[in-house]
């Protein structure tokens, strides 16, 4: 193992320990993961239903088509013109085809709504579970508000967070750079 390694294990150990401690933030992480999991699913069937109505228009549009040449069909028959009608029927057939194979694509289209509405059934339910849980768990540990540790992820800090925080960043920088200088001065010895 890498030294990269042992520091990606620690920290997703050190990660798994704090959600252990803070549930509460877990719950709020996959709520989040579910509501992102929704709008990509609503935007999926909003796609689906484009095309589906464009299909819808595309056969339409097809049957247009095999009506007239039904009609060019018998219009040469009547007028003798056998070799009109044998390449009419063939054109029509083809048309057939065609209509068949776009009508297979929104059957298609058809299935994968259905399957798009009802994972967005699961995960609207599925939110509405850890919802209760994430209340459940807020009201049974009740984190200390003042605590920064246990600040929510999507919540903002205020600014005497930010200024005590800049503070500390200071004093630290400050300590750090003052420790690098008596190492180097016992380097010069």
């Amino acid at each position: 193992m890498s030294i990269f390694d042992d520091i990606s294990q620690f920290l997703e150990n050190q990660l798994d320990e704090f959600l252990r401690n803070n549930p509460h933030l877990e719950l709020q992480a996959i709520e989040e993961q579910l509501k992102e999991q929704e709008r990509d699913t609503l935007k999926l069937l909003l796609d689906l239903k484009k095309q589906q109505q464009s299909l819808q228009d595309e056969i339409l549009a097809i049957a247009n088509k095999i009506q007239t040449w039904h009609g060019r069909v018998s219009k040469a028959k009547n007028a003798g013109r056998e070799d009109l009608a044998n390449a009419a029927q063939e054109r029509e057939a083809a048309l057939m085809r065609e209509g068949n194979q776009v009508w297979g694509k929104m059957e298609g289209i058809k299935t994968s709504i259905a399957k798009s509405q009802e994972l967005l059934q699961q995960i609207e339910q599925r939110r509405k579970e850890v919802k209760a849980k994430y209340n459940q768990t807020r009201t049974q540990t009740q984190p200390n508000k003042d605590s920064s540790y246990t600040t929510g992820w999507n919540q903002g800090t205020t600014t005497q967070d930010t200024s005590s925080a800049d503070y500390l960043e200071a004093e630290f920088q400050k300590w750090e750079l003052d420790e690098e200088l008596e190492q180097m001065k016992r380097n010069m010895k």
